[in-house]
């Protein structure tokens, strides 16, 4: 006869054993108990369930054991849980109650025997608890009437039976140790689950537990498309490559049991070849290619949603008891949840995606192609950041503006070719939008309002305020002209101005690179009635002008003086060659993935064809270096409300609406309040500009003293370089030099604050 090969039905059994058997956590709660040990006790499993042990079962006080004998069976169970060793008990008297509330006189033969887990820690304690009343009894009546013989038979028959208990005690801990292991494979399913990025890390997952916890060999995971009225399904473990391509795309109609049970939510169980032949005629080829023998397939579904299917198989018969159909079905609700947020997930980056591409396609139908013109040549790059579904405002445009009478050429009324590139705050797709305003009204105001880059800059700042065009943007603006007397020579004019952007680079004919450094003027957004200047220099032919984003030269590890020398020697490294040439060499010595946008423009004049000699251009000037700054203040007591400011122009109104305020409440006199909205105004403009998030304005004013503090998400700290009150960041620091009592910058774990005290003149301080 054929041995039977079928897992041992462990929860049937420790339900039929005879014996009482009591299971404990290692807090001695009462965690389960077989029906015998319930009729022994006369309890049911919900009076017990849950609670400590000797809360269910309290203790008879009697005379010769105060607590009833609670100290020593609390011992037997301690010894077994922290020695890992069964602990036996001598017949124990402890009395228990009946269901009136009265104790009834009981002995037992108690063990107390610990489960460990997988770590071979203790999990559980069982007590087998044998009710021995009657054999006490027994024994002392048989000493009584002195009937020695037949109460010894009775002892070895006791001891007998006690082995016999002690088999099925065997048999019970094997079954609770089958069922932890199956909910630990659960909960590291879950974890496993959680992590998978495709539906095979998904089936893959759920197979191998399911394995490992209930023998199959293979299984697939089915997922709905429902346009399609399909199912997609993948399957795992060594069926894989086999059984896929037949296997792999069903019909949602088909008679297959994923099929059935994806459109149905209905359960299928199969238990052997002549049910799965019965069920449908395709099951033949099913088994056929599998070899298996029982199928059992389950519907995936969360909510009212279906997803698809689960099928798992074995190469043996099986059925399925209770227990087993409760794990495949934690294992389809796993697989379910699992499978939903990887749809999710897979949607939200979809639509990541196409958010980003909508981005990208309106940032770069505004790049458009730079003009051809005969003696000029243009060339323009644009690099995005390697932070994905960051889209932002840098842009750059090249056009030609006619002269007054319609054409260009001389010096009266000749036409320009008119550079611009700049950065609107953010990068995301209102960024985009903004960049997408500011260069069209700029093109708009170069256009019908011609005049110095100075002149156009200043009628984009106010053409801004007047349209609500809320956003803060730095820009250079460049004009390149050449006059009757120039055509001669070959030379032309470039005139520019910048707002707050860093400074063009020069590239003369011999390949020495100059620095362009104007005045620095406020950026855009911030003041509309900010004074604004022009800078002049002369191009020879053959002299390359270079605009570009601080994205080319902004690094975590370096500061922008750094960042800007460095462009200024790879420019002199490359400038021999060819334009287009020369600005995708400069792009390819970027350290790696860049941070930030990159926007270059690069303008070329062509060498003269004629006679003459292009005019030498002046030396550059050198510039004494600054005074460092004063001493830091104390950290400690730092107090004050904490304001945080959005990078807006409307943010720096009101960050100096605030430390007036702040300072009018503290009775701080008017030229010392003055000083610090003064300084204050500055300082979280160039957190805007320079940290590139929110400032976080902090005041702290008394009437002798206003301290202020300005952070940002920027851990580059401002730098000082061999400049002059001109240069591009080395006016602010000026400024506080010259009007704060003292000032520093403090390291915090999310970038730095730049802090600054006024004193007012009766406190002796330098306001």
């Amino acid at each position: 006869m054929a041995r039977d090969t079928s897992p041992v039905d462990h929860s049937a059994v420790f339900a039929a054993i005879p014996t009482p058997y009591l299971v404990m956590d290692r807090d001695l709660v009462i965690v389960d108990a077989n029906p015998a040990y319930l009729a022994t006790t006369g309890r049911t499993l919900a009076e017990i369930v849950g609670r400590p042990v000797f809360e269910a079962f309290p203790g008879n006080p009697s005379e010769d054991e105060p607590d009833g004998g609670v100290a020593k069976v609390r011992a037997s169970f301690e010894r077994a849980r922290d020695t890992g060793v069964m602990d036996t008990m001598p017949v124990q008297k402890y009395d228990i109650t009946d269901g009136s509330g009265d104790y009834t006189e009981r002995y037992w033969s108690l063990i107390s025997v610990p489960v460990p887990d997988e770590d071979g820690r203790t999990a559980y304690v069982v007590q087998r608890a044998q009710d021995v009343t009657d054999y006490i009894h027994e024994r002392e009546g048989a000493r009584q009437e002195r009937a020695h013989d037949a109460a010894w038979r009775r002892i070895e028959e006791v001891e007998a039976d006690l082995y016999a208990r002690g088999e099925e005690l065997r048999t019970a801990l094997a079954a609770e140790a089958a069922t932890a292991r199956r909910l630990q494979g659960l909960a590291e399913l879950a974890l496993q689950l959680s992590d998978a990025e495709t539906v095979r890390d998904l089936a893959e997952a759920l197979v191998a537990r399911a394995t490992a916890a209930l023998g199959c060999f293979g299984g697939a995971v089915a997922v709905l498309d429902e346009q399609r009225g399909r199912l997609a399904a993948t399957v795992a473990g060594d069926l894989g490559p086999r059984t896929q391509p037949l296997f792999g795309d069903l019909p949602l109609n088909g008679p297959l049991p994923l099929s059935v049970a994806a459109a149905t939510g209905r359960r299928v169980l199969l238990c052997d070849p002549d049910e799965a032949r019965a069920w449908a005629a395709e099951m033949e080829l099913v088994a056929a290619v599998t070899g298996a023998q029982a199928w059992a397939v389950l519907p995936l579904t969360v909510g009212e949603r279906r997803l698809g299917a689960l099928v798992l198989h074995w190469r043996a018969p099986r059925r399925f008891p209770p227990e087993d159909l409760e794990i495949l079905e934690a294992f389809a609700a796993q697989c379910a949840q699992g499978l939903d947020r990887l749809q999710v997930r897979q949607a939200e980056r979809a639509a990541t995606a196409a958010s980003q591409r909508l981005s990208e396609t309106l940032q770069r139908s505004l790049l458009t192609e730079p003009p051809r013109l005969e003696d000029l040549q243009i060339e323009v790059r644009y690099q995005p950041a390697a932070q994905e579904a960051q889209v932002g405002g840098d842009w750059y445009d090249a056009f030609v503006v006619p002269g007054r009478d319609g054409t260009g050429g001389d010096s009266t009324g000749g036409g320009s070719t008119v550079l611009v590139i700049g950065d609107v705050a953010g990068h995301d797709r209102d960024a985009a939008a903004a960049m997408a305003q500011v260069r069209n009204v700029l093109r708009g105001v170069a256009h019908t309002a011609p005049g110095s880059p100075a002149v156009v800059l200043s009628a984009l700042d106010r053409a801004m305020a007047d349209l609500g065009v809320d956003a803060l943007a730095t820009a250079v603006l460049a004009q390149v002209e050449q006059s009757a007397a120039e055509t001669r020579t070959g030379t032309r004019t470039l005139r520019w101005s910048a707002a707050g952007h860093p400074p063009p680079l020069l590239v003369l004919p011999s390949g020495q690179v100059e620095v362009l450094q104007g005045r620095g003027d406020l950026l855009l957004g911030l003041d509309p009635d900010a004074p604004r200047s022009d800078a002049e220099r002369a191009l020879a032919p053959g002299t390359t002008v270079l605009l570009y984003t601080d994205g080319l030269v902004e690094r975590r590890s370096a500061d922008l003086n750094q960042g800007v020398e460095w462009l200024r020697e790879t420019a002199a490294r490359f400038a021999h060659l060819p334009l287009p040439r020369f600005c995708d060499a400069i792009l390819g010595e970027l350290p790696g993935a860049v941070e930030d946008d990159v926007a270059v423009l690069a303008l070329r004049t062509r060498q003269a064809t004629s006679a003459g000699t292009a005019a030498e251009a002046p030396a550059p000037v050198a510039v004494p270096r600054p005074a460092p700054p004063r001493s830091a203040a104390p950290e400690e007591d730092r107090g004050g409300a904490l304001v945080v400011l959005e990078p807006a122009p409307t943010s720096v109104r009101a960050a100096r609406d605030h430390v007036r305020a702040c300072c009018r409440a503290a009775g701080v006199d008017e030229d010392t309040c003055d000083t610090a909205v003064l300084l204050a105004s500055e300082t979280v403009t160039n957190a805007f500009i320079h940290g590139r998030s929110e400032a976080r304005l902090r005041v702290l004013a008394t009437a002798a003293c206003v301290h202020v503090e300005v952070g940002d998400d920027n851990a580059r700290r401002p730098v000082r370089a061999e400049r002059n009150d001109a240069a591009l960041d080395g006016r602010g620091l000026d400024i506080l030099d010259i009007l704060a009592s003292s000032w520093g910058v403090r390291d915090e774990p999310e970038g730095k604050v730049v802090w600054f005290q006024v004193t007012g003149p009766g406190d002796g301080g330098a306001a």
